[in-house]
């Protein structure tokens, strides 16, 4: 570890290191600085030599030139300042009050001096005017002979650009310098290097890709004119639109994850605590939703029971009926959140140990008593946990309000108009950033309530066998409620398979294969380019997520619970606020990559990294440390260990995380939409393009390939893990 002999070759090695990147780095932003003041100089002579030959005329000429050189200022004097004769001509006041300035003469003497001689002045140092820094050029005008100076032109040039490449050269030394330290501090004090190395790799990505970008939209919510203000956040709040917006999405949450929920608990009831038949079918229908495209039951409703709906129109006969707004939105949320709150519910249910049930029946009490008093009470913080994962995910959602909103405001459709409509993106960072209030509160409030109650059950050996707690009419209501579920969610993916076949839906249903080719053609570009770049984005993620497992899991090192939450915050955030801290941190050096295909893939790879920690932590804790260490112990290092003994057992874990993140690659679309470029452009967005322009029949012919693509991407998971039979539970009558 430490040793005088170790921290001495360090400092030394640090110390040549830091030379040596002073030296190259001041000599890029020297060559720079020299090659920038010839350019200026040489266009100051130029604007000079276009003077008009009359003085006269000097002050209109001067006036005229900032509407030509944007970024300038300009003032001119007749002759030679300080000389006989010599007057203001006129322009730009505040370089006028520059010059005049007592603490300025000197300086003013030896422009003047040189523009007598012929000679173009710069200032030595740069002048600010409102808060911009200028390059001050004092050049000469030469009269007919070009023998002697007839007036003199100032000339401030705007300097920012010059400044921000100083301060990014200066960064990039600073950054380069703290990773070679921290590179070589790895190398000489570490025990185990590999790992060392990996957590500064995952550190610096997170940092990079995830603290950073939050950074730039939380400062660009409080400074305005490189001053900090609350200016923002005083109109967001105060503005009634905005606040509607988020009392809309509030509203929307709780209808949805309510109803959700109670749907959720009564599929997860049915499937894991009844002996209902047709269980694997059941679920397999209810997690569709989950793995679909984010527009395609948004287009099946619309196409069921919209204005021109099979439904509402042809069926009904309903002329004014309306699916925009509150009730369109729950309702089509409602179908594609429930599997969340079923998914949930379905491992507690299961995870509840049969045995108290049992002794309560035994006591004489009635299944509703049992259910009430022991089963609900016992699944109570899985209630709440799914209600607060749907009542998340219904904020954070903006695919189903983009196209069902209609008058209905939301916050995260304002905040996308706020950044593509309006072009204020302090606003729609703001907007953004509002949305997690809502979020935190309810988190915390469930945090808070589950922490004051337990629901541990101490049992000696787990039981494979579980109670059917539903009577045989309950069991009948139960199947026939999820029959008449599941019938919905059948009917809205055939609406969307059918509108693949018609001509115009709601006008003409006559059978056509026009729309198929048509859909593909147009869409086929943006289909190559969501597969690809999802492809690149999967086994990076893949990869990320189990070695950022390990890591936290095996490794001790300061700032672990930092790294871990930052990790995880993707997946608290919404959508549309990683989107828009994206576009601020990366349009600019040192990591310009808006426009790229890069920017997506980072953006898919961050927001689906905290599900593959999750599975792989979850899975790791499952492995005795043991196994490595005796691997260690046999002269393996961190990289053969990690190869040949973590990830082949962490491989269902793995692969889901790889599945999870292709899928949601391809399904994604509020941070995205604010990404695309014309070079790569999304499949999703393709989608809701061709539905805002009612060419509903290529909506549909794209929703129904990309659906066909994630399930044979899920089947191909499911072939690849498959659940051991002996963790398999059933249910028996009572």
């Amino acid at each position: 570890m430490f040793t005088k002999k170790k921290l001495i070759v360090f400092a030394i090695v640090c110390a040549i290191f830091a030379a040596g990147e002073y030296w190259i780095f001041s000599t890029i932003q020297a060559s720079f600085e020299k090659n920038a003041a010839k350019e200026i100089t040489a266009l100051a002579r130029a604007i000079a030599a276009s003077a008009p030959e009359n003085n006269e005329s000097l002050a209109s000429w001067t006036e005229q030139l900032p509407s030509t050189y944007h970024g300038y200022r300009f003032f001119a004097f007749k002759g030679v300042p300080g000389e006989e004769g010599s007057e203001p001509a006129g322009g730009d006041s505040a370089l006028s009050e520059l010059w005049k300035l007592p603490s300025n003469a000197d300086i003013a003497a030896k422009a003047a001096e040189s523009v007598s001689y012929l000679e173009v002045f710069r200032w030595p140092s740069r002048v600010t005017f409102a808060g911009v820094p200028y390059t001050l050029i004092i050049a000469p005008v030469p009269d007919a002979e070009g023998s002697s100076a007839r007036a003199a032109l100032l000339i401030a040039a705007d300097a920012s650009g010059y400044v921000a490449f100083g301060r990014l050269v200066q960064t990039l030394a600073v950054v380069t310098f703290v990773l070679f330290a921290l590179g070589f501090g790895i190398a000489t004090f570490s025990r185990d290097p590999i790992s060392g190395y990996a957590i500064l790799v995952l550190a610096a990505v997170v940092v990079a890709f995830v603290a950073y970008p939050l950074f730039e939209a939380v400062r660009l919510t409080l400074i305005k004119q490189g001053r900090f203000s609350f200016d923002v956040w005083k109109t967001i709040l105060s503005n009634r639109q905005y606040l509607q917006a988020l009392w809309g999405s509030i509203q929307l949450g709780i209808v949805t994850a309510t109803i959700s929920t109670f749907i959720g608990f009564m599929y997860a009831f049915a499937v894991a605590r009844t002996s209902m038949k047709g269980k694997k079918l059941v679920t397999a229908l209810a997690t569709m939703p989950v793995i679909s495209p984010p527009f395609s039951l948004t287009l099946s409703i619309i196409l069921l029971f919209g204005k021109n709906g099979i439904i509402t129109k042809q069926w009904l006969g309903l002329q004014n009926f309306n699916i925009y707004g509150l009730g369109g939105l729950a309702l089509v949320q409602t179908i594609s959140m429930f599997p969340i709150a079923f998914l949930t519910m379905q491992g507690v249910l299961q995870a509840i140990d049969s045995t108290l049930e049992d002794a309560s029946l035994d006591l004489n009490a009635s299944r509703w008593h049992t259910f009430s008093h022991v089963t609900l009470p016992l699944a109570a913080p899985g209630l709440l946990s799914s209600w607060l994962l749907v009542f998340t995910n219904s904020l954070a959602d903006f695919a189903n309000p983009l196209l069902l909103s209609g008058s209905y405001r939301v916050l995260s459709v304002e905040s996308y108009i706020e950044v593509t409509g309006m072009s204020r993106l302090n606003n729609g960072a703001a907007l953004s950033l509002l949305l997690l209030l809502p979020t935190l509160t309810a988190f915390l409030v469930q945090r808070r309530w589950v922490s004051r109650k337990s629901f541990v059950v101490v049992t000696g050996k787990p039981s494979t066998r579980l109670s059917d707690l539903a009577a045989p009419g309950a069991r009948r209501a139960l199947t026939g409620f999820v029959v008449v579920v599941s019938g919905l969610i059948v009917a809205l993916y055939l609406t969307i398979v059918a509108g693949c076949f018609v001509k115009n839906w709601g006008i003409d249903y006559t059978f056509t294969l026009v729309n198929i080719h048509e859909a593909l053609t147009r869409g086929k570009q943006a289909l190559i380019s969501t597969i690809t770049l999802a492809g690149i984005a999967t086994p990076i993620a893949g990869v990320l997520s189990m070695v950022a497992a390990v890591i936290l899991v095996r490794k001790k090192f300061p700032g672990k619970r930092i790294l871990e939450s930052l990790i995880m915050t993707p997946f608290a955030i919404p959508g549309t606020l990683v989107g828009i801290s994206f576009i601020l941190a990366f349009n600019k050096p040192p990591l310009l990559l808006v426009g790229t295909g890069a920017i997506l893939v980072i953006n898919y790879v961050i927001r689906e990294l905290p599900v593959g920690l999750e599975g792989g932590v979850a899975a790791l804790r499952q492995i005795d440390p043991s196994i490595e260490e005796a691997a260690a112990d046999l002269g393996a290092d961190q990289a053969t260990i990690f190869r040949t003994i973590i990830l082949p057992l962490i491989r269902p874990a793995f692969i889901s995380s790889m599945s999870y993140t292709f899928v949601r690659s391809m399904t994604a679309v509020s941070a995205i939409i604010f990404l695309i470029s014309a070079r790569w452009y999304h499949i999703t967005i393709q989608i809701y393009n061709f539905s805002e322009n009612l060419r509903f029949g290529l909506a549909s012919v794209l929703a129904t390939t990309l659906i066909i693509i994630v399930l044979a991407v899920f089947g191909l998971m499911r072939l690849l893990i498959r659940q051991s039979e002996f963790l398999e539970k059933t249910v028996t009558a009572q």
